[in-house]
């Protein structure tokens, strides 16, 4: 909200306050203040010019020689280039050492052989915006008001000698997204009273209600909708104050009666909309939702397919405005309107945000329906507009305002006791200083036996409980003067619950391993969120997300890993190793229950090589058994090893050869493999690798107590064994069948070799295993060891159909 210093002087009396001190206070009341800019700031020597003559130049087809009047006893040569320069207007004029917008130092100089003596600007060229500057001067230099002194400083004219403080409202100070509302707070601050001049409005004999009839259908969408009606309007442009008040606030001029419903809007808060009324088509208005796929155009040129969210004003037929966002493109004002149908309205601000939002119409009217408005004043504002068109469009208003609906505000009653305030505040206030603090807000307050009742007004729809008047007068009192206290009670000691030891005891097991954590976006695509499920679960979608690249909440912890990967591969960085702790929301069938659950996950990702080349060793790049071996040592270092099986699965992502599930006790947690080649391409990835794991089931599971043992002091003894079995039996299955033959001194099973070729038949493949027995006790003997070897060579045989080789 952009605020005017001179406007806001208009109604509360703040003249020894200068615009920064003023900035200061209001943010050590809770209204933050982005900063003040003062237009002329920077500018210099530019002045009033009065051009008496203006010919083409000799050598160009678009300058021309201007003789300006400056204020000096001669005339001054200027060549200027705007397509509406002439004779007879009033311009702006940059002398020779002046500075224009950007810091740009305006030189005496020569212009195709002609002598130029400063420069003829446009409002562009002293730093204004495209945006704010009127149509009929987006292409020229600006003509200034008749009555402007040649020769005088440009700045007074155009109000850039004012002061404009950029204020940033939260969402509950609506109240302050007008100039009224700012000067309630101003005069609270400085315990000044506000001066709202009145305006006296004269109406016609004639009735509006024989021009229009006004309907709504549903008063839940527009509790308040009124129409007035102003004749004989001729369309212009406004009056030099008003154009520059607008230009001040960021708001382009456009005509007299659309630039009072803008001024009407920065001074109430209150958003109102002109139409033309012979364009209605009709001598009716209703308010009612949009039919499915109701098509219609708005002022952008835009047509729109309108659903029934959407609140909608018509004729009775077809739509004339989308309600509380933007008006039809049929209905505008033109400069051939004669007759204004003036709207005021409150429409339902949920409807408006829905609607804003989904067709990308953010205003300011629009935001301020969203946020609130003072529904005590929307007949006034309406009032006030009326009477300002009438004033500068020379125009009638019709007697009385025809209602569609009305609502009735009251004052909103809430109480507290000074003994309350001073607990909750730390303050040693009296009852009296409470008073003034409520008087200075303009709250009318009754005191009855120690409580303090206050009436709060319309205007500020934000105090409805205690806790807002402990605010209201911290406020005023002043934050910077409530006590500073330390925290009194008993400190006790913090410790940490087994899940977070176990989660940090993770953290330490993948960062030992080499990875990197990395947080990724809750928020994914539906595509993506249904990527690398083990589970099947219904997509959680975001009822209103920033885009939809950031709509749907995970399903898994892979897919914003890769899009880590290929963020850094971009980038040159071709070796990445990540790991990422967090929730995947997943959502049953049950009707019964909207929300998803959380669950915790763990998930690694890793493409590239593990180590770089050297002068005496080749890089070695990440395969399959670099991410199963982290997952091993993090299943291990969690004692979870004899729990932990893997079996192969297939997985649509994943690659169907090198993808193993990983389950904990017979239960399905997770995954660990290569990610499939055309998933990795569709990232941009080469070989990628990547595990998922639940990692509130590992840590919810109990874990046998670790048991330290004495390194034997008698040998070990080790033995080989070679066996050819199907190839559709497990390394898993086999490593069971000697592990339960064996018997109790094996201390270590390790696979050394796998083949599959010559010499060995189709559908078959050869095994060979080390086995490594020790007794803690004794020193083995070769015939109990031999007898332990032929237990597992039967075992083998039986249960595997193995051919000892």
């Amino acid at each position: 909200m952009l605020v005017s210093y001179k406007w806001l002087n208009e109604y509360v009396d703040i003249k020894g306050v200068t615009p920064q001190e003023l900035a200061d206070r209001l943010s050590l009341t809770g209204i933050e203040v982005e900063g003040v800019e003062i237009p002329q700031e920077g500018l210099k020597k530019i002045v009033v010019g009065d051009v008496k003559e203006c010919i083409p130049h000799p050598d160009s087809d678009h300058l021309s020689i201007c003789q300006v009047d400056i204020g000096e006893e001669e005339l001054s040569q200027i060549v200027c280039g705007a397509p509406n320069i002439k004779a007879g207007v009033k311009v702006i004029v940059a002398l020779p050492g002046s500075r224009i917008g950007g810091n740009v130092k305006i030189k005496k100089g020569k212009m195709r052989g002609q002598v130029s003596n400063g420069m003829i600007c446009s409002l562009q060229e002293l730093g204004f915006s495209d945006s704010v500057i009127p149509k009929e001067y987006a292409e020229g230099i600006y003509y200034l008001p008749e009555d402007a002194l040649a020769g005088k400083p440009v700045f007074p004219y155009l109000e850039m000698d004012d002061a404009i403080i950029d204020l940033s409202i939260t969402p509950n100070r609506a109240d302050a997204l007008s100039i009224r509302g700012v000067a309630h707070e101003v005069a609270a601050i400085y315990n000044k009273k506000v001066d709202f001049p009145a305006v006296e409005l004269k109406e016609a004999a004639e009735r509006a209600s024989t021009k229009i009839n006004v309907s709504v259908t549903d008063k839940t969408d527009a509790p308040h909708y009124e129409i007035r009606i102003i004749e004989d309007v001729k369309i212009g442009p406004s009056p030099q104050w008003l154009q520059n008040r607008l230009i001040n606030e960021g708001i382009r001029p456009i005509s007299n009666v659309v630039d009072v419903t803008n001024y009407i809007l920065l001074l109430f808060g209150q958003p109102l909309h002109a139409f033309d009324y012979d364009k209605l088509g009709s001598k009716e208005i209703v308010v009612r939702r949009a039919k499915e796929k109701e098509p219609f155009t708005t002022l952008d040129g835009v047509e729109r397919t309108l659903n029934p969210e959407n609140i909608v004003i018509t004729n009775g037929e077809i739509p004339v405005a989308l309600a509380g966002v933007m008006g039809g493109l049929d209905s505008e004002i033109s400069e051939e309107t004669t007759t204004v149908a003036l709207e005021m309205a409150l429409f339902d601000h949920t409807s408006i945000r829905r609607t804003s939002q989904s067709y990308n119409l953010r205003s300011e009217s629009s935001m301020r329906f969203e946020k609130g408005i003072n529904q005590s004043e929307i007949s006034l504002a309406g009032e006030v507009a009326a009477a300002m068109i009438a004033e500068l469009a020379g125009g009638k208003v019709l007697q009385g305002a025809v209602k569609g609906s009305e609502v009735q505000p009251k004052n909103v009653e809430v109480s507290t006791t000074v003994e309350n305030v001073n607990r909750f505040l730390g303050t040693d206030l009296t009852q009296a200083q409470v008073n003034d603090i409520f008087k200075a807000l303009e709250f009318p307050t009754q005191v009855h036996d120690g409580v303090t009742t206050v009436s709060v007004p319309p205007r500020r729809w934000d105090i409805t409980i205690e806790a807002d008047l402990m605010e209201e007068i911290a406020r005023i009192y002043g934050y910077d003067r409530l006590p500073s206290t330390l925290p009194e009670g008993q400190t006790v000691a913090g410790f940490l619950t087994q899940t977070q030891k176990a989660t940090r005891k993770v953290r330490q097991l993948l960062e030992s391993a080499g990875l990197s954590e990395a947080i990724s976006y809750a928020l994914t695509t539906e595509e993506k969120a249904q990527q690398f499920l083990v589970n099947e679960s219904k997509v959680t979608r975001v009822a209103w997300p920033m885009s939809e690249e950031r709509s749907t909440m995970r399903l898994n912890l892979v897919s914003g890993l890769l899009e880590d990967l290929s963020y850094n591969v971009a980038r040159k960085n071709s070796d990445v190793a990540f790991y990422e702790i967090g929730h995947v929301f997943y959502q049953n069938n049950d009707p019964k229950k909207d929300l998803p659950s959380e669950q915790n996950h763990v998930a690694i990702a890793l493409t590239g090589n593990i180590k770089d080349k050297s002068w005496t060793e080749k890089a070695q790049s990440a395969d399959y058994y670099t991410i199963k071996g982290m997952v091993e040592e993090l299943v291990e270092g969690l004692g979870l090893t004899n729990k932990v099986t893997y079996q192969a699965i297939q997985l649509a992502e994943m690659h169907p050869g090198q993808t193993a599930g990983i389950y904990l006790d017979e239960k399905l947690i997770g995954f660990v493999g290569q990610v499939h080649p055309a998933v990795a391409a569709s990232y941009e990835l080469k070989a990628t690798f990547v595990a998922e794991l639940d990692l509130a089931a590992m840590i919810a599971q109990e874990t046998s107590p670790l048991v330290f043992e004495a390194v034997s002091k008698y040998p070990a003894i080790s033995r080989d064994i070679a066996l050819l079995v199907d190839e559709t039996t497990t390394n898993a299955e086999i490593a069971k069948v000697i592990e339960g033959a064996a018997g109790k001194f094996l201390a270590k099973l390790q696979v050394f070799d796998v083949y599959q070729g010559a010499n060995i038949e189709t559908g078959k493949k050869s095994m060979a295993y080390n086995l490594t027995f020790v007794n803690p006790e004794a020193t083995l003997t070769d015939e109990e060891i031999n007898r332990n070897m032929s237990k597992v060579t039967k075992s083998l045989t039986e249960k595997l159909q193995a051919v000892i080789r």
